[in-house]
């Protein structure tokens, strides 16, 4: 975007061509009351979001998002050490938006066996990791019991490890196969040990959209109301929007103030990840990426709208390295993890690295001018002088440094 390699040197925001940081100075005036509510605190409208989307002002929106990110975080930003999981990417959904699931028996299907699983879980303790983040597809053949299975052998062999495990897409796909209730199958996967849920699925919550990308999936009330059970059995979980595909400025702005509503209710969000949608290898391959101007400008907004979440991530997987640097100045605060094993993102074209060092994560912190800390799943900060050593090697397993 500004012409440096992933990990190269990056410029402070004071030497960007064109940014100011002194002083907020507004091109749009359409933008001036909008900024008034910002800066008394107020809470803004959907027509204000809209506004928002439809302004060309991209530093006016982030010179008022980088104001409330400060405010809550000053130059802190957070990054975790965790390792994804991806149990199988068998799936009866069939989305247009997805290039990751396979039909059973299509070329590059698989299904892991829960040894397999649990070993790459051991390699991820030894490397570290703090948290498992576990999605799949939905498999027409494995049974409700195998992803307990997995859970306890993981909680058993892993204790101190978070697992953050499975959308609130998958969680009615387990309710559906197994017969029971939302909240009895949430129940049950927290008694095998999950300890949060991810965000992922939420796509964009209106019919007309998730028609189209993704029509096999939970509809986007009943990811709400995935969500809010989970939340009242004591589950937190992320949130996330999928953008840049076929949704409107008004179905984003929608989107995200029922996700504000929701935590209005339930305080259970963790984090806010915005994803830009991926289309390569797609049913909706025709459609153009989502540009650096339009990953910056949906974080500035997701940092305005959503007041009462705590986090916006800037997923490096997703955005590259390089943007996500640019992202702590326009609303995040947190940058991820390590991820180790990225597929979802990869199979639609991604080409980004699948491992970042806990190192090289620091550095891309430091380097965007804020402090890095490193944090566990619940934003807790982490003392790796106080953690136990890992467990030593059995085997043979492939190894990173982190």
């Amino acid at each position: 975007m500004w012409g440096y390699d992933d990990y190269g040197e990056c410029m402070s925001l004071a030497q960007l061509p064109g940014i100011r940081t002194s002083a907020l100075v507004i091109d749009d005036a359409r933008l001036e009351p909008i900024a008034a509510k910002v800066m008394a605190g107020e809470r803004l409208s959907l027509e204000d979001g809209v506004a928002l989307y439809r302004s060309p002002d991209l530093l006016a929106l982030g010179w008022l998002a980088n104001h409330v990110r400060e405010k809550r975080h000053g130059d802190i930003c957070y990054f975790n050490v965790n390792r994804h999981i991806n149990p199988t990417n068998v799936c009866v959904a069939h989305c247009k938006l997805c290039a990751f699931g396979r039909s059973p028996d299509a070329p590059g299907a698989y299904t892991f066996a829960l040894e397999e699983i649990w070993q790459r879980a051991a390699q991820g303790v030894r490397e570290g990791a703090t948290e498992f983040h576990l999605v799949g597809g939905l498999h027409p053949d494995l049974p409700f019991e195998y992803f307990l299975d997995l859970i306890r052998g993981l909680k058993a062999r892993c204790p101190s490890v978070h697992l953050k495990a499975f959308t609130m897409v998958e969680v009615g796909y387990f309710a559906r196969i197994s017969k029971l209730s939302i909240r009895d199958t949430l129940l049950a996967l927290k008694d095998a040990g999950v300890d949060s849920l991810p965000g992922g699925g939420a796509e964009i919550f209106n019919p007309r959209v998730r028609k189209v990308i993704c029509d096999h999936k939970v509809s986007g009330q009943q990811w709400l109301n995935i969500a809010r059970a989970a939340h009242q059995i004591g589950l937190r979980s992320n949130a996330t929007m999928l953008y840049g595909h076929i949704e409107s400025d008004e179905e984003r702005v929608e989107h995200l103030l029922a996700l504000r509503a929701l935590q209005d209710e339930t305080g259970g969000f963790v984090a806010f990840i915005p994803l830009a949608f991926h289309p390569e290898n797609t049913g909706l391959a025709h459609l153009p990426k989502p540009t650096g101007f339009a990953d910056l400008k949906t974080i500035a907004i997701s940092r305005l709208l959503l007041d009462n979440f705590d986090h916006i991530k800037a997923y490096w997987i997703m955005l590259t390295p390089r943007v996500a640097q640019i992202a702590l100045r326009f609303g995040a605060d947190d940058i991820d993890g390590t991820v180790v094993e990225e597929k979802i993102y990869h199979d639609a074209g991604a080409t980004t690295a699948q491992f970042t060092s806990r190192a090289q994560l620091e550095r891309l912190i430091r380097e965007a001018g804020r402090v890095p800390v490193e944090r566990d799943t619940l934003y807790r900060p982490i003392d790796r002088a106080k953690m136990p050593p890992p467990p030593p090697q059995t085997g043979a397993s492939l190894s990173i440094i982190v």
